[in-house]
Formats: C-alpha cells, structure tokens, sequence
C-alpha cells in the first residue's frame, strides 16, 4: 500500500498531483501531510479509516507545503498561523474541488486536504440508504410550509451530502431557495447562494437578516454555531419560512437539549422544530467477498432486544483486491424524528430530560442502534462497525429503560465470532469446530451476558 516515487527525477508539481489524483482514485476523503523529525508522512483517510501513503523527505517537505499553498491560494510566507483555502481545479479530465487547511506544529506545518465528493447527492435523497419508513418521514418533513428541519452529526458524518440532497428534492421553479454558508460547498442550479465572509462583517446572523427581505420560500443555513444564529433560524422558520440547517450533535435529543443551550425560547422552539435528522457514516460491506458467520448469543439477543429478530447468521467482512479489508465505501445510519404534538406540548411545558427521552423514544423514531442494526441484518454492515459507532448504553437504555450492555466486551465477542465464523464456513466437522470455541471460552460468554438493571429512580 506505502507508495514510493523518484524524488531525483519528479518535480514536487507532479508529486503533488498525483497523490491528490491517486488519493481520488481510491475514494479517499481526505489527505494528511504531517511533519515529523525525519521525514513528512502523508496518510489518506479511506472510508473513515486513515492509511499510510508515502512519505516525503525533508528536504522536499517546505517545497511541497509552498506548492500546495499557492494553488491553494494560502500566504506562503505566513507559517505561524492557520491558514484555510480552496482548489477548484480540473487534472487528467478528472474535475477537483479540495479545501486545503495548514496547521502550525512542532516539527512543521501541518497540511490537511479535504477532496469533497458531492456525487451521492447528485444521485438524490432516494440513494443515502434511508429506510423505506425514515425516507418516508423525511417526505412528511419537506411537505411542510414552514418549520425548521435539522441534519446533525459528528464532522465527516455526511450532513452536507444530505442537507444539499434534501435541497434538490425541494428546488422547483416555484420556489425561491437562499442558501447561507462558510463555505459554498456544491454549486447548485436555480438556487441562490451566499457565502459568509466574517473578515468584511458578513456574519451568518447579518446575512440571515437581509435574507429575510429577500422573499424566500425555503433558507438553508449551512451550520448553526452561536446562540445568535440560532436564534435567528428558529424566528424566521416560524415566519412561514422553511429553514434547514446543520448542527453538531449526535441524536435527537441532544440537538432539543443543545438549541435550549443557545437560549432558544421554549416557546418558539415547541412551535418551530419539525424534524431532526441524525446520522452517523458505517463503512459498507464489500459485495464481492463478504460472508456469513454464525452469531454469537450476545449479538443474538442484543438484536432480538433491539429488533425484535431472531437470526444465525450474519455477514462479516473478508477482503479482496477490489476492497479496503473487506470494506468499500460508507453507510449511512439515520435516526430521523418527526415532532408530532406530545413532543411540542413537553417542550413548551418545560418537562424533565428523563420524561422528554421517555417521549422522543416511546413515538415512531427508529433509533441510530435500531437502523444501525437493521443494515447489519441486511448485509450492508457489520456488527462491529456499529459497536464502533453508538454508545449501546445511552441507546439502549434509552429505548428500554432495562439493560445496560458493555461496548468493549460487546466488541471482544464479535471478534471471537468472526474467529468462529472462519471455522463455520466449510462442513459439519468445522462447524462443529466452531461451536467448540464458544464452549471454551463460555465463562466469557457469559459474563458478556450478564445485565444489570437500571436504578433511574
């Protein structure tokens, strides 16, 4: 995977080019330059994992740093602040669009590329791996006239892909869309889009309130990060404006409890708040060479807890030529909430956390675990990939209120079954195989297995 090149011979332009090139050639969503004493190590970040690349001597490294900071359009002579920029660009009829960020470090400047990728929302809402019940309350959403609708999610979690999708899906000749973001990340036809410009005092909140004199139908701001902008969204939603936004939270209740935090009004918020999209990215099953593995009794229950399933088997990854260890490409795993009016009243009446949570979760919402564990039954994921994403206790006891489940020993025990499941794949005799590892190890097991009942009171 470590890549060389002929230092003496390339100059540092083709250098440059072609790791961008061949970072997107293989579906890499960032690129690390990082200094260290002997050399510069530059690591690419494939389906959310970062690899090693290659690495630049140092006595090409300030070269490099200057190459990317001119097409960059960053200040080559300053190196002791952070400095951000941009390439738009188009090499080997490939179209590039990066945003490029340095960073001042002991050893050097560390430079970090982000290769956006906006193909998944050319593809349409119908294409982010939505279930047929969450893609359907995301229709109920955007059918309504005014109200605020928010994507949230960690950085990386794919909330600009599914904020500029939802976008798509509403932009009609009928409707005058104003777009307010740091930066215009996806061009988009028929929509008029602003870029905040902080340096000359062009803030989001200054925008947003000439955009209101603009006659829009639809506003989409593109982070929500102070108190004042929020605000401003939550006042103009309730103005018979549709608002969508994003914010980083990780589920639905932690974006209520964060817009009460920026001193949003009960009331206006009860009034405005129509939806929250949470998600988080899973890296996606190869389809060339996954296989089936037998579940162990702790994933066993957990989904029969969880889904209400009873399953054997499920798929693990293996690795080809075709795949990163197995994986190729990213899912994304929603939880989408539809305020309905038990939840408004609760807001507006001021209730605990703890009823609040009791009535997010007690309506129709499929949480991050559930649909999580939905794409592992159907084979897009696996199990460990979802342990890896969700805190089982804040999920699970949220949900049930009952069981509290341990992420580390969950995660031993998925390792233990893909140990199994490589025995079970051929004949009686290596099932049998199997099934003598879990008798081994069935202390393990069952101290996995052991739960503990909540004290909430």
């Amino acid at each position: 995977m470590v890549r060389t090149f002929d230092y003496e011979k390339l100059p540092i332009v083709e250098i440059v080019n072609e790791i961008i090139l061949d970072a997107v050639r293989r579906g890499a969503s960032d690129i690390h330059f990082d200094p260290m004493n002997e050399f510069m190590k530059v690591r690419i970040r494939v389906d959310g994992e970062l690899i090693d690349y290659t690495t630049i001597p140092n006595t090409l490294k300030k070269n490099l740093i200057t190459r990317i900071k001119i097409i960059s359009g960053m200040n080559i002579t300053e190196v002791r602040l952070p400095q951000d920029g941009s390439i738009q660009t188009k090499l080997k009829d490939i179209t590039l669009d990066l945003r490029v960020s340095s960073l001042p470090c002991s050893d050097g400047e560390k430079l970090v590329i982000r290769i956006l990728d906006y193909s998944m929302s050319l593809k349409g809402l119908e294409n982010l791996g939505f279930s047929d019940h969450n893609y359907r309350k995301i229709l109920e959403m955007l059918a309504k006239p005014s109200g605020i609708i928010l994507v949230t999610g960690a950085t990386g979690s794919g909330k600009s892909t599914t904020v500029y999708s939802l976008l798509q899906k509403l932009n009609r000749e009928t409707t005058n869309i104003i777009t307010v973001e740091d930066p215009v990340e996806m061009d988009i036809e028929g929509i008029n889009q602003v870029q905040v410009n902080s340096d000359i005092g062009l803030s989001f909140a200054n925008v947003l309130r000439s955009v209101l004199r603009q006659d829009p139908n639809i506003i989409m701001i593109g982070e929500i990060r102070d108190n004042e902008t929020a605000r401003i969204a939550v006042r103009a939603s309730i103005t018979g404006h549709l608002v969508l936004s994003t914010i980083h939270t990780n589920n639905s209740l932690n974006t209520i409890e964060r817009l009460l935090d920026m001193d949003v009004e009960r009331y206006l918020l009860a009034s405005a708040l129509e939806g929250i999209v949470s998600q988080k990215l899973a890296r996606r099953l190869c389809d060339k060479c996954r296989r089936k593995r037998t579940v162990n009794q702790y994933e066993k229950d957990l989904i029969k807890k969880v889904l209400d399933h009873d399953i054997n088997e499920v798929y693990s990854a293996e690795g080809c030529d075709e795949c990163n260890n197995g994986y190729r490409g990213r899912i994304a795993i929603h939880e989408v909430l539809l305020i309905n009016q038990t939840i408004r009243d609760a807001l507006a009446e001021n209730v605990s956390k703890e009823d609040l949570r009791e009535m997010v979760y007690k309506s129709d919402v499929t949480t991050l675990l559930q649909d999580g564990l939905e794409k592992v039954v159907n084979g897009y994921t696996t199990f460990e990939e979802v342990l890896k994403l969700i805190e089982l206790d804040d999920d699970i006891d949220g949900k049930t209120k009952e069981y509290r489940y341990n992420l580390n020993k969950a995660l031993e025990q998925s390792d233990l079954s893909k140990e199994a499941g490589a025995l079970h794949t051929n004949g009686d005799a290596e099932r049998t195989s199997g099934v003598d590892i879990f008798e081994e190890k069935e202390e393990v097991i069952n101290e996995v297995l052991e739960t503990e009942v909540l004290d909430d009171k």
